[in-house]
C-alpha cells in the first residue's frame, strides 16, 4: 500500500497537473488528495465520456492530463478513447480501478467486468499495467507510462487494485451550485436559416485569437468547407463531446473558446452542461446548433423539439441563455455573449439539409489537434 502523495508527488514532477474523472471506491483516497491539494486541479465528471473529453480539451490548452474512472465505466469512455484520442493522437493517463479482479471477491455487477479489463483495454490498444502498490516502484511505472505516452501519442493506463492506496480525509470546500444568468427568447418563428450561415456568422465574428470546437459530422465538414483555420478543430468522432473538450480547453487559457454542438449531440452527453455550470468558466461559449435531426445519418429525428437547452443551461448556472431562430438573432446574441463573462448557452434552431456534394476535412487529425494545441500556445505567450 503508498499514500497518495507517493504517487501525486512523483506524477507532478513530470508535469501531470489537471485531473479529472468520476469516483470509485478504490479511488477515494486519490480523488480526495488531488481535490484538497491547491497546486492540483480536479474536474468532477459526469461521465466517463465527459472526462475522457474534458482531458482531451486540457492536453490541447498545453495541460498533462490524467482522467480517473472506476473499470464499469471504461466502458463509457470507449467511445472518445477510441474516436477522439485514437484519430487526434491526445495522450493522457488513464487510471482504471479493477472492480471485480478474478479471484477477489467483489459485487456481481463487477463480475464480468472484472474478468475483461485488461482485454477491453488491449482491444483498443492501450496499453496498460498494474497500479505501483510500493513507493519505490513508481518511478519505474511512469518512466514506462510517460515513454508510451511521448512515442505512441496515445493514452497509457494504471490498473488500481484494491488497497492500493491508503486513506485520505477530503479537505475541499463541494462545488456550490450557481443560479442560472439572464435567459432570452429571441425567436421570430420564421424560416430557419441554414447551418451554413450559421457556421460563416461565427467565423465571422469570432475574435481572432479564439479555439473553434466543431462537433462531429456535418457541423465540422461544413465549417471546414467555409475555410479552415488554425484555431478549428472537427471532431470527427466522439460524439456528445464537443462541449466536454470546449470545457477542457476553456479552464485552461484566457482568450475565447466556441463550441459548435448539435443537438443530437449535445442530447447524448446533456451531462456536459451540469459540469459546465459548476465549474463556470467566463470564456466559453457553448451554441447547439438544433435542426432536430441527426443530419449526417439520414435525418432521423431526435427529441430536440421538445427540449429547452437555453432552460437546462439556466438551470444548471450558464451566466446567460438564449434561444433564436433567424441570422439577425444570432448575430446579436453571439456579439453579447463575446463581450460579457460566461459560460453562455446560445440555443439556435435552424433548417435541416447541408450543403450538396459535402466534402470532408483535407488536414489529418493529429495535424488538426497540434496546430489548434499550438496556436493556444502562441496566444498564450
Amino acid at each position: 500500500m503508498i499514500q497518495a502523495d507517493d504517487f501525486l508527488g512523483r506524477v507532478r514532477k513530470r508535469g501531470f497537473d489537471f485531473y479529472t474523472g468520476v469516483p470509485c471506491s478504490f479511488l477515494t483516497a486519490l480523488i480526495n488528495r488531488t481535490i484538497s491539494d491547491p497546486d492540483l486541479t480536479y474536474v468532477g465528471a459526469t461521465s466517463e465520456g465527459e472526462a475522457v473529453g474534458i482531458a482531451g480539451g486540457a492536453w490541447l490548452a498545453g495541460r498533462k492530463p490524467v482522467m480517473m474512472c472506476q473499470n464499469s465505466g471504461l466502458g463509457n469512455a470507449v467511445n472518445p478513447l477510441t474516436s477522439l484520442n485514437f484519430p487526434f493522437k491526445i495522450p493522457m493517463l488513464l487510471i482504471v480501478t479493477w472492480r471485480g479482479q478474478p479471484g477477489i471477491k467483489d459485487e456481481p455487477q463487477h463480475e464480468l467486468m472484472g474478468k475483461v479489463t485488461p482485454d477491453v483495454l488491449d482491444a483498443i490498444e492501450i496499453p496498460h499495467e498494474v497500479f505501483p502498490t510500493e513507493a519505490d516502484k513508481i518511478d519505474e511505472v511512469l518512466e514506462r507510462a510517460e515513454r508510451s505516452m511521448n512515442q505512441r501519442s496515445l493514452p497509457y493506463a494504471l490498473i488500481m487494485q484494491k488497497d492500493t492506496v491508503a486513506d485520505e480525509s477530503l479537505n475541499a470546500a463541494a462545488v456550490v451550485a450557481k443560479p442560472g444568468g439572464a435567459r432570452t427568447d429571441r425567436r421570430k418563428h420564421g424560416k430557419f436559416p441554414a447551418r451554413i450561415d450559421a457556421l460563416k456568422l461565427v467565423q465571422e465574428q469570432a475574435p481572432a485569437d479564439a479555439a473553434i470546437i466543431a462537433t462531429t459530422g456535418k457541423c465540422g465538414r461544413e465549417l471546414f468547407t467555409l475555410g479552415d483555420r488554425e484555431q478549428q478543430i472537427y471532431l470527427v468522432g466522439s460524439m456528445g463531446c464537443a462541449s466536454a473538450v470546449g470545457l477542457g480547453v476553456s479552464l485552461n487559457v484566457e482568450q475565447p473558446v466556441i463550441v459548435l454542438d448539435g443537438d443530437g449531440a449535445a442530447l447524448m452527453k446533456m451531462g456536459n452542461t451540469a459540469t459546465i455550470g459548476a465549474y463556470s468558466p467566463r470564456n466559453l461559449v457553448h451554441i447547439v446548433l438544433d435542426n432536430g435531426v441527426h443530419d449526417s445519418t439520414g435525418g432521423q429525428g431526435t427529441v430536440s423539439p421538445g427540449v429547452d437547452f437555453a432552460g437546462v443551461a439556466h438551470s444548471c448556472g450558464y451566466a446567460t441563455s438564449a434561444i433564436a431562430d433567424a441570422l439577425p438573432e444570432f448575430a446579436a446574441s453571439l456579439r453579447e455573449a463575446l463581450a460579457t463573462p460566461g459560460p453562455h448557452m446560445l440555443h439556435w434552431r435552424i433548417a435541416e439539409g447541408s450543403l450538396e456534394k459535402l466534402g470532408r476535412p483535407t488536414v489529418h487529425p493529429p495535424e488538426i489537434a497540434r496546430r489548434l494545441r499550438d496556436f493556444i500556445a502562441g496566444k498564450r505567450a
